[in-house]
This record gives C-alpha cells, sequence and structure tokens, in this order.
C-alpha cells in the first residue's frame, strides 16, 4: 500500500490549517509566559493521553491514570491503563528531549522500544503476558489492618508453588530480545520495519509543506499505511512533534493533538475519502488549541483563588506546597499529599478541605480531590 501526495488537493486543506497554526502558536505563546504553564503542561500529558485511549476506542479513567503514575493504584491495573501509561511516558519522554529527536532515527528507535519489548503495552520493565498481582493500596490510610499471619486455612506451600513459577516466567520474558505475539491478537506477518520505511518516505515528500500541513498529512498517512501494529497511537505523538520541531509549538508545551481529535465524529476522522479525514484532523488540531485555551484560563483563575487563601499564612505552612501539586496535577489523593507534604493522610485530608478543594470521585474511600 502507498501514499500518493500527488493525489491530495491543498486547496480545501490551507484555510483550516492555516487557522490551526495560529491557534497553537497563540496558545503556545500564552503557556510560556503564564505562571500555571508549568502545571498546564504537565496535566495536558495526562489528559492527552486518556484522549489517545479514547480516540482507540478504550476508556481510562483520568484519575486511575494519575493514581497510577503515583504507584497508588487502588486496583490491579487494567490492559488499556497500561497503554496509557505508555503514552504518558512517551509524551513526557517526546517533551523533555530537543525538538528534532523525536523524528530522528534515534529517537524513533526509541520510542518504539517500549512496544518492541511489551507487545500488549505493558509497563516498562514487566514483561509482556505476566501479570503480577496487585494489592490495593488505600490511599488515605483507611485500611481494615488484617493481618496476613492470622489467617487460617490457607496453604501457603501452593502459593510458594505459584510464585516460583511466576518468577521462572519472568525470568524467561526478561530475556533480550522481542517477545513472541500473540497470534490471536496481531498479525505475525505484520512487517513494521518496512510499513515504517515507507512512512518515512511520505515525510521526506512532504518537507516542504508548511509546519501544519506536514503534520495533518503524515498523521493521515500512518493511520492508512497503519506503520506500527503495537502502537498505534505513536504516529499522533509524532505529529505533535511535528509542529514542535517546525517552531508551530516551542518547548512550551506538546499539542494535545489526541484532546482535540476526540471532539471530531469518528465517521468522519475514519472516512474513506482522503480530503475528508485531513479536514477533521485540521478541525482536531483547531479545537485542540481552542480546548487549551479555555484550560490554560481556568487554570489561571483557579490559581488567583488558591494564592488569595494563602496570603497571611505561617512561613511553615503547607498550604503553598499543596496548591503547587494541586496545579500539577488533574487529581490529588490523601496518599499522595502525605508523601508530597510529609504529613499525615489525616492531615492531608485536612489540609485539602482547607484549600477548599472538590471532591471528584463521590467516594467515601479512595477518595480525589481536584480545583473547581
Amino acid at each position: 500500500m502507498t501514499y500518493d501526495l500527488a493525489k491530495i488537493s491543498m486547496t480545501a486543506l490551507l484555510e483550516p490549517a492555516f487557522r490551526a497554526g495560529i491557534a497553537l502558536t497563540r496558545l503556545d505563546e500564552r503557556i510560556a509566559r503564564s505562571p500555571v504553564g508549568q502545571g498546564f503542561t504537565e496535566r495536558s500529558h495526562f489528559t492527552d493521553a486518556c484522549a489517545s485511549l479514547w480516540i482507540d476506542g478504550e476508556l481510562v479513567h483520568l484519575e486511575d491514570l494519575v493514581l497510577h503514575d503515583a504507584t497508588r493504584d487502588i486496583r490491579t491495573p487494567t490492559h488499556e491503563l497500561t497503554i496509557a501509561r505508555d503514552v504518558l511516558r512517551t509524551r513526557r519522554r517526546i517533551a523533555a528531549q530537543s525538538p528534532d529527536w523525536a523524528l530522528s532515527t534515534e529517537g524513533i528507535r526509541n520510542l518504539r522500544q517500549t512496544s518492541d519489548i511489551n507487545p500488549v503495552g505493558a509497563e516498562a520493565g514487566q514483561p509482556s503476558g505476566v501479570i503480577r498481582p496487585a494489592v490495593a493500596i488505600d490511599p488515605e490510610g483507611e485500611g481494615d489492618g488484617d493481618d496476613a499471619e492470622n489467617l487460617s486455612g490457607v496453604d501457603y506451600a501452593a502459593i510458594d508453588a505459584i510464585l516460583a513459577r511466576s518468577d521462572a516466567a519472568i525470568e524467561r520474558a526478561s530475556k533480550p530480545g522481542r517477545a513472541p505475539a500473540d497470534p490471536l491478537v496481531y498479525d505475525l506477518d505484520w512487517d513494521e520495519d518496512a510499513r515504517l520505511e515507507e512512512w518515512r518516505g511520505v515525510v521526506r515528500q512532504a518537507e516542504d509543506l508548511p509546519a501544519v500541513l506536514q503534520a495533518i498529512v503524515l498523521l493521515d498517512a500512518w493511520n492508512e499505511l497503519s506503520v506500527l501494529q503495537h502502537a498505534p497511537w505513536l504516529g499522533r505523538l509524532l505529529a505533535a512533534s511535528i509542529l514542535r520541531q517546525a517552531g508551530v509549538t516551542t518547548g512550551a508545551h506538546l499539542a494535545a493533538i489526541n484532546l482535540g481529535l476526540k471532539t471530531i465524529p469518528v465517521d468522519r476522522r475514519r472516512h474513506r475519502d482522503r480530503e475528508t479525514r485531513l479536514l477533521a484532523i485540521a478541525h482536531g488540531l483547531l479545537a485542540a488549541a481552542e480546548i487549551g485555551m479555555k484550560e490554560h484560563d481556568r487554570l489561571a483563575l483557579a490559581r488567583q483563588m488558591m494564592d488569595r487563601k494563602v496570603e497571611g499564612r505561617r512561613t511553615s505552612s503547607k498550604l503553598p506546597k499543596l496548591v503547587e501539586l494541586v496545579m500539577a496535577k488533574p487529581l490529588v489523593s490523601a496518599g499522595m499529599v502525605a508523601s508530597t507534604l510529609e504529613v499525615t493522610p489525616q492531615a492531608a485530608r485536612r489540609i485539602v478541605l482547607e484549600l477548599g478543594l472538590r471532591e471528584m470521585t463521590g467516594r467515601g474511600r479512595f477518595r480525589a480531590w481536584g480545583i473547581l
């Protein structure tokens, strides 16, 4: 399958691509000069990672991703959650590198490394197909206090045998080389290297196009060529890297393309007509800029309101640190606050209530708070 740029009519794309470029540049300039810019950037990593899974037909709750990233899961991580964590890590890695790193040969090879080792999108360092049983961590310190040593009727020999077999399986899966793919899930004849090389050929053909048009065309080419079977979401992050490399966005932030595409109906994003798909991507970029501008203004207003509550406090007050944490994370739990501020979970809940944060989960336990 080839992707021919000569058959693309650029006339209809020019106007929405131009408007998207201006909107993204304005957003980037505002973030770079804003006191909440760093918090906005960190939050966008989480929201864009969840939106990436939504585009691929999976649902990951924002609070689960935040707690998973803070290693304070309240349940065993799901397959979708581990993929969202991969997207989150990849966004952070791209944002931390130079603008031209992601599209370089070395950059693409390193970004593919996670999918090469863990085809199912498992955590880095945990082999594919091996899932450790997770114990729910109570982030608020409200456990029931049961002691495992007091359990009766438990066959500890059987548990030891299971753990031994699990360790052996982990050791085999940890050996160098690509883990075998499941033929029921993945196509074993899928030549990712050839498809990637074909996509890089499209990149070379589109070098003379304006940056936004490059990102639009190359993202559509990535989807049409189905480059990476194990990490289809990587193409959207590479499109954001194209904008960053060209200077449309700078080091201030990495465009949240997934968040914008989420607003576009799926029948437009996956339409058979190429021009319809390209227009959908262009409108998605424009939507990403508009959503980002509204979110920035909301965070700036919330920061002003919280700063008023901090005024006049003692220098030993924990509230300023809590404000910084809340601005950097979409949600915070009592455990996260206690770990960051070095206080007890009970004190963390008290400080959270003092700042006037909103409880976002509606639960009595494993609660999380965020700004209004």
